[in-house]
Order: C-alpha cells, then structure tokens, then sequence
C-alpha cells in the first residue's frame, strides 16, 4: 500500500490579501491553526528580496509559534541565508527568483550553479535544516542535487499543469515519473508542487516515490 504523501501549504497569497488593506487580517498565523486543524503536515512561505508579500516578521512569528513545520521557500542569497541560519525553519527550498515574475516560473539551475551552490548549501544544511531544491523534471538536475548533499528535491510540475489543461500533457509527465525514479534510485526524498489542483494533483499523487506535495494558490483562491 502506497503511503500517504505529505501535504504543505503555501500561504504566501494569503499574506498578498492581507497587504492589499496594510491590515493584519486575515491573520497568518490564524490561517496557520486552520491548517493544523485540517491535518495539514507543513506551511510554505516564500520570503523574496522585494517582500513582496511574505514579511520577515511572518517568518519569525509563524516559526516562533511552531504550530506547524515551518518550510522556508528562497533565493540563494547571502541575506537569505542568514535569515534561514537565523530562524532555524524545519525545512527551506531554493528556489530561482526574478522580480519581475509574477510566480516562480521555473526550476533552478543546480547544474549550471553547482560551484556556487556547493559552497552557499553547507552552512544550511550543518544546521539539521531539511533542504531541498526546486527544479525541474531533469535527470541531470537530480543527479546534481544529490552531489550537492540536500535531503530532497522538489519537481516543478508548472509545465505539466499547464499542458493538463490542453490535454497533452502526457510527455510531461513521463518526465516527472522518470524523475522521481531517478531521486529514488539516488536516495533522495522527491517532492512536488507549482500549478496543481484537485483535477491534475491525481496523476502526481498516485507516483509511488513522491512523499510531499506543496500547493498555495489554487487551495488559497478556493
């Protein structure tokens, strides 16, 4: 019997409500009780350089108050990093990041940054923090991940969510089946997460080596 996949919700839209009026409703770490009380196993939040709407006391108050696991999505940065070492999250995923996106539009580069990654992850990683990257459904990638020591790797599944709605989206998904074989095989956790709802979420849930789904946006609008 498969066992159940892990689920962690991205509050950061809730957080962009809540600035649209400069108030503090709704309040974050009251979403964060319902999330709990609905077996919820995590909350992502996203802290991005321009905070645009995760801010650095959401990061302290909802890690301080430790209802749920606290999984700090963010840029390979030098203030990221200090950040993280800082609140000591449960978790933390690199992820890329462009001020100029709307949304995370891709996976990271761990290939083609390995040199600079491999000297940004280990002061994270010594520090018992479960760190993952986000990238996307690429053999290579993987393998890279694993040289650079994380505990998992997040798959992008934005493509696939995309070419669901167009009805051809199997190709995409051949990848990502492929992709989690491959962490498995390496002995890496696999995640995955970006685009998913209630009518793509079953192709991906039903992967035997995925154990943790993240979805924001689509649960938060709903």
């Amino acid at each position: 019997m498969k066992k159940k996949i892990r689920l962690g919700i991205n509050i950061d839209h809730v957080a962009t409500l809540r600035n649209a009026r400069n108030e503090d409703f709704p309040n974050l770490i009251d979403i964060v009780k319902i999330l709990k009380k609905s077996k919820v196993d995590s909350v992502t939040v996203h802290l991005r350089e321009d905070r645009r709407h995760i801010k650095d006391k959401d990061v302290i108050e909802i890690k301080k108050k430790n209802i749920l696991p606290l999984n700090l999505e963010m840029a390979a940065t030098k203030e990221m990093k200090e950040i993280c070492i800082r609140q000591k999250p449960f978790a933390c995923c690199i992820v890329p990041e462009r001020r100029e996106e709307l949304t995370t539009e891709g996976g990271l580069d761990a290939k083609g940054q390995k040199n600079f990654l491999g000297n940004f992850l280990p002061a994270i990683l010594k520090r018992g923090i479960r760190t993952s990257l986000f990238i996307d459904p690429d053999v290579q990638q993987i393998k890279t991940a694993k040289e650079l020591g994380v505990n998992a790797v997040e798959l992008h599944t934005g493509k696939y969510a995309r070419l669901f709605k167009e009805g051809r989206f199997e190709g995409e998904l051949r990848k990502i089946l492929l992709a989690a074989k491959v962490c498995s095989d390496l002995g890496l956790e696999c995640h995955a997460g970006h685009g998913l709802n209630f009518l793509n979420v079953t192709n991906i849930s039903s992967i035997p080596e995925i154990s943790e789904l993240n979805i924001g946006h689509f649960l938060v609008a709903n």
